[in-house]
């Protein structure tokens, strides 16, 4: 018997997930095995990870799964390694080496120069492989029918990027770096920046993220941890974890419930976690407007 055949009938709660995600697996492949643990197929994630990379990944379950756009767009960290002196294909460890040239020469001071132009407010390139959408088919789709597109550079935000340690080998050199940055940004393409702006290539070869938004890796569990004992932060624990909290009248909390809006209450515009007199989560509200409009109700 399977674990949805096993909770055939009621729901399967609600809720949120943080998964250290193993290297090797996709972000689908997570989400998969987290369907099976939860007995339903109403599951999906926030901000994709590289089957190379590991760390936070969100996971959300049933109606928490409409929290996960509005978590997406949450800054990120990372811990990454840098190759300098060999360019990829992919910009990572799995593709094939497409160029190389000795970074023997270069000075721990070169390298910490180089990543200042890469901090702050960028313009930045996308990598060829990657899941943005041109004319309806994936880059990466396109990459590997050998019709790499053209993709435009779009504005991202480092916050940081330090060189925390650098490793020789022959005519390669390793930086290991922190990067926090905003949603949309690609450690891939500041990789491949930082090697072209040395002028000897640049690759990712590691890359973890120890938070997503509030998320850290200190709260995240393997996929095994799972197994043992699934267990899942509530939906409206998940919510005011993430997002403003607004607490409403239970008149205000019945007409909510039924798709009204209310009167702005000075939250501005990111969304904001409502609730009941009696502490049940009743929708996500946004202000637009002089008035406070539900983005998705959760109650019945």
């Amino acid at each position: 018997m399977t674990a949805a055949s096993r909770r055939s009938g009621p729901a399967a709660p609600s809720g949120l997930v943080i998964v250290d995600k193993p290297a090797g697996m996709t972000s689908h492949d997570v989400v998969a095995r987290i369907r099976r643990l939860a007995g339903t197929r109403r599951v999906g994630h926030a901000g994709t990870l590289d089957p190379m990379a590991t760390g936070v990944l969100v996971v959300g379950v049933e109606k928490a799964t409409r929290l996960l756009g509005h978590l997406t767009m949450a800054d990120k960290e990372y811990l990454a390694t840098i190759r300098l002196g060999q360019a990829t294909s992919t910009e990572d460890a799995e593709g094939d080496v497409t160029a190389s040239a000795s970074a023997a020469g270069l000075t721990e001071e070169a390298v910490r120069a180089a990543v200042v132009p890469l901090t702050g407010g960028i313009l930045q390139v996308p990598p060829g492989v990657s899941a943005i959408k041109i004319a309806g088919k994936r880059a990466y789709q396109l990459t590997r029918e050998g019709h790499a597109p053209e993709l435009a550079a779009r504005p991202v935000t480092v916050a940081s990027f330090d060189i925390t340690a650098i490793r020789r080998h022959g005519d390669l050199l390793d930086a290991d770096a922190a990067v926090t940055c905003s949603s949309g940004t690609y450690v891939r393409a500041l990789a491949r920046d930082l090697g072209q702006a040395l002028g000897v290539g640049g690759h990712l070869t590691a890359l973890r993220r120890v938070r997503s938004g509030r998320y850290r890796i200190e709260a995240a569990r393997t996929l095994g941890e799972l197994a043992a004992d699934f267990t899942m932060t509530p939906l409206a624990e998940a919510a005011v974890a993430a997002l403003p909290r607004l607490d409403l009248t239970e008149d205000e909390a019945r007409r909510v419930a039924h798709g009204a809006r209310l009167p702005a209450a000075g939250l501005g515009a990111v969304p904001a976690a409502v609730f009941g007199p009696d502490g049940a989560l009743i929708a996500l509200m946004r202000e637009e407007n002089g008035q406070a409009r539900p983005l998705a109700v959760f109650v019945p």
